[in-house]
């Protein structure tokens, strides 16, 4: 029973938006009305500074890294393992709590990739960082970052489940990096400053 109340658990816990908590206890402006309007790291790195920044980036990590580690812990079978990560992600992308205004879902998506197994979300993240650092734009380095994680999963952990689960959720972050990608075309996508 415990097993299947993570889901909805996952859910709730990813619909906690870190990034318009932080911004209030802070006294930023609510990042769904400034720079790209987007409740996630990126955007209250460009509102708030580096520290208010890093903060979110930590607790939206955590929101898809703590369900995962409690179906571990649960000895989880991979569906539901899958269903826990997704419902996570999800639940940042569209969160019950902020009128299902979230966020892109990067952070979320690495911590579910660390919690279901860390070199997983190490090589996911080490991609990022590479791609960050030679091109120095943030949402192209997430995309090709989340592009390759489908292989990472099934290169570890081939279950089926979890291939399709993270197949899932790189469609649906390059979905909502629709308008990123427009930009990344067009040539007007920002780039990492510093």
């Amino acid at each position: 029973m415990l097993l299947y109340l993570l889901v909805p658990a996952a859910y709730l816990l990813g619909s906690i938006s870190s990034a318009i908590i932080v911004c209030r206890l802070m006294g930023l402006p609510d990042p769904r009305t400034q720079g790209s309007n987007n409740p996630g790291a990126t955007n209250v790195l460009r509102i708030g500074g580096r520290k208010a920044a890093a903060i979110t980036l930590l607790g939206d990590a955590l929101k898809g890294l703590i369900p995962m580690l409690v179906a571990h812990a649960l000895h989880a079978a991979p569906l539901i393992l899958a269903l826990t990560a997704m419902a996570a992600f999800l639940g940042h992308l569209y969160p019950v709590f902020f009128r299902f205004q979230g966020g892109k879902g990067v952070a979320t998506a690495l911590g579910t990739q660390f919690g279901l197994y860390w070199p997983i979300g190490l090589s996911v993240a080490l991609v990022w960082l590479f791609v960050a650092k030679v091109l120095k734009i943030s949402s192209l380095a997430a995309l090709v970052a989340m592009a390759l994680a489908p292989l990472i999963v099934w290169w570890f952990w081939p279950a089926p489940e979890l291939v399709i689960m993270q197949v899932l959720m790189s469609v649906w972050l390059f979905w909502r990096h629709r308008s990123n990608i427009a930009n990344l075309l067009s040539g007007k996508e920002g780039k990492i400053r510093g």
